[in-house]
């Protein structure tokens, strides 16, 4: 497995910062590349206003240009409108999406 290290990118709500760090521990010891957010904004960040927000997802797009696929982060089943922008531009990519929760 050496050196054939497939990439992710995480997605999903900032709110849920806690998974994101156990989810990217997880994939990180299984051989993933992983690539998360900047920013929780949702949980602690002052940095957080609708400039930076709309850059973030742009710029959130950008890093899933890089990954070979995406890992939405759906606690509850929960996805917002950025994720779902998400979830649409990854598979219109033709990246692959993996959830943490199973989706209906």
């Amino acid at each position: 497995m050496i050196g054939k290290y497939r990439v992710v990118t995480l997605c999903g709500s900032t709110r849920f910062k806690d998974y994101f760090m156990n989810v990217q521990k997880t994939l990180t010891l299984d051989g993933y590349i992983v690539i998360s957010v900047g920013l929780f904004g949702d949980s602690e960040d002052d940095e957080w206003t609708e400039g930076t927000k709309k850059m973030l997802d742009d710029m959130h797009k950008r890093k899933i240009d890089m990954a070979d696929e995406i890992f939405v982060i759906n606690v509850d089943g929960y996805i917002g409108d950025s994720t779902r922008s998400e979830i649409e531009y990854a598979i219109k990519t033709g990246k692959g999406v993996t959830y943490l929760h199973p989706i209906d």
